[in-house]
């Protein structure tokens, strides 16, 4: 006796048994049918049922014995049948072949009724011939899968078998719990009873009985297999990490399997944990966004359909973006907005029946694992921290990834991991898109530049912040900016907390110190026009990050608890975005607290308090931008990093301003006297840019050169969206003619 070939053939030789079935069937309907019976099926004649029987799947041993009419005794030949099928079956399994029908019953509990429902089922899938034998065997032309009476005449001998096979339809069994067949109603025939629905097997477990391993189409939308290709050794994980993860292995065979919850901060490779730990299993995993799952969906039959697509992938899955049990969407939330967090909570608590009923291997990502694990009575739990990478780990990974390439002599890759906290993945493919950017500038033999490096970050870091903020182009130079010289110090201070935050918070053990405050807060306060928002681009050149100008008339909401949400979904993207988030204005957001007079002050007070304790919280770079320093609130500035004043600018600094805003290919006068603008017109550096650009336009609509009266007219116009008044123009002493009035 040989072992089936592979999956096809034990499939194939199963339906031959199935076909033998219907011909014992067949047989049995002739002998008890009366003489009215014999246009059974009406229009399929019993020449064609025979003809139909006599072209069974494959070339089974017993066909011949058909042909030859030594079929005797079809029950005692089915049972020689089953018995060589099973020894086959062992044996195949045995030597390490892989029978997906075999396959398909150990992982969902099947036993040998089920597994024989299945095949009827399973036949019209492959063969249409079915239809026309289950048409004649149900007696109606119309009837064309099988129904759960014709499955259940099929494979039971006598009325005691038939009772109890009904217990095999309920939707508690294996079949209809794992959605491996569905029940179906006959749509001309409403409200019946169980034995006349049918019986459709689900296409996706079709497929898998094929070769197939394309994902159930209903979950492509929130739902994606992943084959890990790093194991814990490879990850960016501390020792005590690694060695944690793996003393957690040997619970994972443990039946039920269990949930492990991963927590840990955005960006700390939960995810590439879970992979790790598959990776050693060898076991793909299914990718699971809880956010985007659909609403109003039956979440116990979901979560059944999700497992049994992991369980046939044969791996685990990775639930993440669930939200906190415990949350709300604001503590003074409207009406409607509770209404909706109310419906999310009870659609998470209701996943979490499912998962905690389920057999599925699950790693669920989140924070809040006090209430998820108390969610989970019925399996085990075990509660595993992702601590972020350190930079030293970081820092050797951007060495190992980028061996071999040449690198500029400017490139830095301490200060690299130390500026954009990727992870594992994000380092890799940094590094790849980094050698891309190189050759397509210079060719084959290109050396990587910083520059090439910290474009290649920007581009793997998280962009769904551009949704939220408008992302800026720094354009300005050091050079470019004019202040007092102690505010240009306190500028580069905040560079080099930035470049060497790791130095101090990990090498020297600062970090160790703070609970919270690891990020950098800055308020930058003054007039409009000194430079505050050319500071901050300057600033995020320099280290190389995005820089995020947030539009306060999308942040603030007159809506109680809406102002919170908004500043909620900020913070968490740019946690992972690598990038400065820069609030102008924000003295209208982050204002004094005011005494609480009614609810409006009460939950006005609410915002800010939320404010201190995400700015508290946040690990990346906030400038908050003010022209009016005197209505921030005393508390809040209390907890910044750095404050930087930026004066109205003297004449000296006027006249530095001056100097500095012309490009070098603009034709200007001899006799432009900035000294004198500078100490006339008391101006801010914004201002002064202004009036700069219209002179030059004035200019080129005479076909001319940038004269004195050009800027004094351009002054005009400045002064007058301000409501002040220049003067006549002789006092400057340019009354020549030349001045236009």
């Amino acid at each position: 006796m040989e072992p089936f070939a592979d999956s096809s053939e034990h499939l194939l030789a199963e339906l031959e048994r199935i076909d033998l079935l219907m011909r014992s069937r067949v047989a049995h309907l002739r002998r008890v049918q009366t003489e009215d019976e014999h246009f059974r099926g009406l229009y399929i004649s019993e020449q064609e049922v025979d003809a139909l029987l006599a072209r069974p799947l494959g070339a089974p041993q017993w066909l011949k014995a058909v042909e030859e009419g030594r079929l005797v005794d079809i029950d005692a030949t089915l049972l020689d049948i089953e018995q060589m099928l099973e020894s086959r079956r062992r044996l195949s399994l045995a030597q390490g072949i892989d029978l997906r029908l075999a396959r398909l019953a150990n992982l969902f509990g099947l036993d040998r009724f089920d597994t024989d429902v299945l095949l009827v089922a399973l036949a019209v899938e492959i063969d249409l011939r079915y239809e026309k034998l289950y048409a004649y065997l149900q007696d109606d032309v119309t009837k064309k899968r099988p129904s759960v009476d014709l499955a259940i005449q099929l494979l039971t001998a006598s009325s005691v078998d038939r009772l109890e096979a009904r217990r095999r339809f309920l939707p508690s069994a294996p079949l209809f719990a794992q959605q491996i067949v569905q029940l179906r109603d006959d749509p001309s025939q409403p409200d019946p009873p169980l034995l006349a629905r049918y019986l459709k097997v689900e296409d996706r477990i079709v497929q898998f009985l094929f070769g197939i391993d394309e994902i159930d189409g209903r979950l492509r939308a929130f739902a994606e297999p992943v084959v890990p290709r790093r194991s814990l050794d490879d990850l960016l994980l501390t020792d005590d990490a690694r060695r944690a993860l793996r003393r957690a292995w040997p619970a994972l065979s443990e039946a039920p399997l269990p949930v492990m919850l991963l927590a840990g901060p955005a960006g700390a490779g939960k995810r590439s944990a879970a992979e790790g730990i598959c990776h050693e299993r060898q076991w793909p995993l299914l990718v699971v966004d809880v956010a985007a799952l659909p609403a109003e969906s039956d979440e116990v039959r979901l979560a059944a359909l999700i497992e049994r697509e992991a369980a046939l992938l044969g791996g685990a899955v990775y639930w993440r973006g669930g939200a906190s049990l415990g949350s709300a969407e604001g503590a003074g939330a409207v009406a409607e907005g509770a209404e909706s967090a109310g419906r999310q909570r009870s659609a998470l608590a209701g996943l979490l029946r499912a998962i905690d009923a389920g057999r599925a291997p699950c790693f669920w990502a989140g924070e809040d694992t006090v209430a998820i694990g108390a969610a989970l009575a019925r399996r085990a739990v075990v509660v595993m921290r992702v601590a972020e990478a350190t930079h030293p780990q970081r820092a050797s990974l951007w060495s190992s990834e980028l061996a071999g390439a040449a690198l500029d002599s400017g490139v830095d890759l301490a200060a690299l991991a130390s500026r954009f906290k990727l992870r594992l993945g994000g380092i890799v493919d940094a590094a790849a898109t980094a050698r891309r950017l190189a050759r397509l500038r210079d060719g084959e033999r290109a050396s990587i530049t910083m520059r090439d490096l910290q474009d290649a970050c920007r581009m793997h870091s998280n962009q769904k912040l551009s949704s939220l903020a408008r992302k800026t182009t720094p354009r300005q130079r050091w050079d470019d900016l004019v202040l007092p010289a102690d505010r240009l110090a306190q500028l580069r201070e905040i560079c080099n907390h930035v470049k060497y935050r790791d130095r101090v918070y990990g090498d020297w053990g600062f970090g160790r110190k703070l609970a919270l405050g690891k990020g950098l807060a800055v308020l930058f306060a003054g007039p409009s026009g000194t430079g505050k928002t050319m500071s901050a681009s300057i600033i995020a050149a320099e280290l190389g990050l995005d820089l995020y100008r947030i539009d306060l008339s999308t942040v603030i909401s007159k809506y109680i608890g809406e102002t919170e949400k908004n500043l909620s979904k900020i913070f968490d993207e740019a946690e992972t975005s690598n990038a400065i988030l820069f609030f102008d204005e924000a003295d209208a957001l982050f204002g004094k607290r005011s005494e609480v007079r009614d609810s409006h002050d009460r939950y006005a007070n609410i915002e800010v308090g939320y404010l201190l304790q995400r700015m508290e919280e946040y690990e990346g770079i906030a400038i908050l931008a003010t022209n009016f320093r005197k209505n921030m609130d005393d508390a809040f500035v209390r907890r910044l990093h750095f404050t930087v004043e930026f004066p109205f600018p003297d004449d000296e600094d006027r006249h530095r301003i001056w100097k500095g805003i012309w490009p070098e290919d603009t034709p200007r006068d001899s006799e432009l006297d900035l000294e004198l603008l500078a100490q006339r017109f008391e101006m801010t550096g914004g201002n002064i840019k202004n009036v700069a650009v219209a002179a030059a336009f004035l200019a080129a609509d005479e076909d001319q050169v940038v004269r004195m009266d050009h800027v004094i007219q351009a002054t005009q116009r400045e002064y007058q969206k301000t409501g002040k008044l220049l003067g006549d123009f002789d006092e400057f002493g340019r009354g020549d003619g030349r001045a236009r009035r």
